[in-house]
């Protein structure tokens, strides 16, 4: 008999890309990338390798549990006042934050989907519903998302760059929603991959939260700053949201080392110049690549390609796994023909795809 909250049965527990440690136990083979996981191949700062390294004979000291240093650092850099950020172990964490300050019985979720899996998840555990609403041409069909929205909702996700597909909302489509919300209602908007966006039309989330509209946007140093393995993500909004956020924050949840690398990587903007150069280089070999391989895929405003691969994903992630090349099935997204790919280097790019061509017959 079980004696848990029944809503967390509905809970699905989250299954990351697979680690390349265990690629090689599973399979016996030692040469093994990963592209999977949205992590980035340069890896990060040697600011931050330093700063770590300087700072690991006084891990035996809790840690700053306000973030004060690199709350300060952060805040300059993105022109708001400090008590705008909340931080979190991973932008996941924040999602959780967000959920639990703000949902109770009764309350909705509208998201897109297929999309980040946590967001339904932060839902659920506050024993709400979430409603989805299929993508359309693999971005977010905005009006029939607002067409879920009623007296109930109180979170209006948009994931900007979307995740599993790459693509993009515009500011202006956003404000609209924005301007078509409830008042009770918070307009969530996952940035994860902002750093990576060209498109000059994106996002104007940081404006909005200085006007005190009922918005957070969530960001991170995971993906562009290379800290994944450390879990440093952050939200921007009006200090109304913040504040009722901090109120469930746990204490101490940001480690010193990952507060000092995270410091370091700000203070190392070449660090987001050479990740961006590189992930461009990246798209247009890849998209180059899968024209002449005659393979769909979706263009990305992120550091990942949505491919459709035309066979089932789960074949062709086993058959490029056992020659030593991780990627992302589509299955977990209800789409079974696809593939999630992150861009390498340049040597890991011409592997993939020598790799996929082998794998598909082409």
């Amino acid at each position: 008999m079980s004696i848990c909250r029944k809503c967390i049965l509905n809970l699905k527990p989250y299954v990351p890309g697979k680690p390349i440690e265990e690629v090689k136990r599973e399979l016996g083979i030692d040469d093994v990338i990963k592209l999977a996981s949205n992590e980035n191949p340069f890896g990060p700062s040697p600011k931050a390798v330093e700063a770590i390294k300087n700072y690991a004979e006084q891990i035996s000291l809790y840690p700053d549990g306000s973030c004060f240093d690199l709350r300060k650092e952060l805040a300059n850099h993105l022109g708001v006042e400090p008590d705008m950020l909340i931080f979190g172990a991973g932008g996941d964490e924040v999602i959780f934050y967000l959920g639990m300050a703000f949902l109770e019985d009764g309350d909705e979720v509208v998201q897109a989907d297929p999309n980040f899996a946590e967001y339904k998840a932060a839902a659920t555990i506050m024993d709400c519903r979430t409603n989805m609403v299929p993508l359309q041409n693999w971005t977010h069909d905005l009006d029939a998302m607002l067409e879920k929205v009623n007296e109930h909702t109180k979170i209006f996700v948009i994931t900007n760059p979307n995740n599993p597909t790459g693509t993009l909302v515009s500011a202006d489509d956003v404000e609209r929603v924005l301007d078509a919300l409830p008042e009770r209602c918070i307009l969530f908007l996952d940035e994860a991959y902002y750093e990576y966006v060209d498109d000059p039309k994106y996002t104007r989330s940081v404006q909005w939260a200085k006007e005190g509209r009922n918005v957070l946007a969530l960001r991170t140093f995971s993906k562009v700053y290379g800290l994944a393995g450390l879990r440093v993500g952050y939200g921007i909004g009006p200090k109304h949201i913040i504040e009722s956020m901090e109120r469930v924050r746990a204490p101490f949840n940001v480690n010193s080392v990952a507060q000092v690398a995270a410091i370091a990587s700000l203070n190392d903007q070449n660090q987001v110049k050479r990740s961006r150069e590189q992930n461009n280089r990246s798209k247009e070999y890849l998209y180059k690549e899968l024209d002449t391989m005659g393979v769909a895929y979706t263009p990305t405003q992120a550091n990942f390609l949505w491919v459709d691969t035309g066979q089932d994903c789960k074949k062709v992630f086993s058959d490029l796994m056992k020659l030593g090349v991780i990627v992302r099935t589509g299955d977990i997204f209800d789409c079974p023909t696809h593939i999630r790919v992150t861009t390498g280097t340049d040597e890991q790019n011409e592997r993939f795809i020598n790799t996929l061509r082998q794998v598909l017959g082409l």
